[in-house]
């Protein structure tokens, strides 16, 4: 099998060094070549054409990010960003990037190492999979359909993403309206960006979005995301929904996990629960989205044509998790008509 292609673009030539060291032992992944700024960069994908680029968000000259601005629209290429905790990296996946990876607080080879082993090298994988035609389009205005929701009944609306779901999260939060039922959310991402990421959907939609904490409340009109390095339960106390977020294991290979999260609402809401998942690699979601239908939840998954990577969404499809299944445009509107038949 041929292996990917991989160009390193990291201003350090000791970090440069041993990022080809550490992905080239994955069998799969090839480095091909390395630069140290955008300029040579550019010059390399135009003579070597990698699969992956994997992209230092902070250099000298020209940033990462400034450069993924100019290179997409003439070369798109699959890019996983390294960074450090930085709201930046929200700007580059909306610029293009597939990705991204935090870089890690030690240094030492053996840290490092660990790192590109255990996530680096699995986002550049994912990421030589993705159409990056997929990643950034026009999107077309928004006209909701359906009327006000004026029932008093609690519902609940639970949604988990990985690979491209941070735009794809974005694309169905941003369509709610106040009146819509409490929301909480799964998208795999390290600690410290999921309460940047929460600010950030907080700034550009009409609900109030925030980073969970241990007892918040369920509420109509807000959308709380799992921390990221914390599980997030669904829980009903004295008559009202709140969440648990709990320091745990991994489950299907992740913490926050949407299977997680979607079992505790098949548990706790049942029928009054609409489950929904967006674009992402693996399975995680699936039994869990599989156990809420099985509890007369209603369900949502995104289809293969608008998603990123159509891994999550595809095997809840494929186990009968999925009772409709929808184009990213039209998901927020499935949700309020889903929610009409809760009436």
């Amino acid at each position: 099998m041929r292996k990917i292609k991989v160009l390193v673009v990291d201003d350090s030539i000791l970090f440069q060094r041993m990022l080809k060291d550490g992905l080239n032992k994955d069998p799969m992944i090839d480095v091909i070549a390395v630069a140290s700024n955008p300029y040579e960069a550019r010059d390399l994908i135009i003579q070597e054409k990698p699969d992956v680029m994997t992209l230092d968000l902070e250099m000298p000259k020209m940033g990462g990010l400034e450069f993924l601005r100019k290179l997409m629209p003439q070369m798109p290429i699959p890019t996983v960003v390294l960074t450090t905790l930085s709201d930046k990296v929200f700007d580059a996946i909306n610029a293009g990037a597939v990705d991204f990876v935090a870089k890690p607080n030690g240094k030492t080879r053996d840290q490092v190492e660990n790192f590109i082993r255990n996530e680096l090298a699995t986002k550049v994988k994912i990421a030589s999979t993705v159409k990056v035609d997929k990643l950034k389009k026009v999107k077309p205005e928004y006209h909701r359909t359906s009327n006000p929701i004026s029932s008093n009944r609690q519902k609940v609306i639970a949604i988990g993403a990985s690979t491209g779901g941070t735009e794809a999260i974005f694309d169905v939060i941003s369509k709610f309206d106040t009146d819509i039922p409490g929301v909480v959310v799964v998208q795999h991402m390290p600690p410290g960006f999921t309460e940047m990421y929460a600010n950030r959907l907080n700034n550009q939609c009409k609900v109030v979005v925030k980073e969970a904490k241990d007892g918040d409340k369920v509420v109509p009109g807000q959308v709380l995301i799992a921390p990221g390095d914390k599980q997030m339960r669904l829980k009903k106390i004295a008559g009202s929904y709140q969440v648990e977020c709990k320091f745990g294991e991994k489950v299907s290979g992740h913490c926050p996990s949407v299977d997680v999260l979607f079992q505790s609402v098949a548990e706790t809401a049942g029928k009054e629960a609409i489950g929904v998942i967006l674009t992402g690699m693996g399975r995680d979601g699936a039994a869990g989205m599989l156990q809420m239908k099985q509890t007369g939840a209603l369900t949502v998954g995104q289809n293969q044509e608008s998603c990123v990577v159509y891994g999550m969404p595809k095997e809840a499809y494929n186990c009968g998790a999925v009772l409709y299944q929808e184009h990213l445009d039209d998901i927020a509107d499935r949700i309020y008509k889903l929610l009409e038949e809760l009436e």
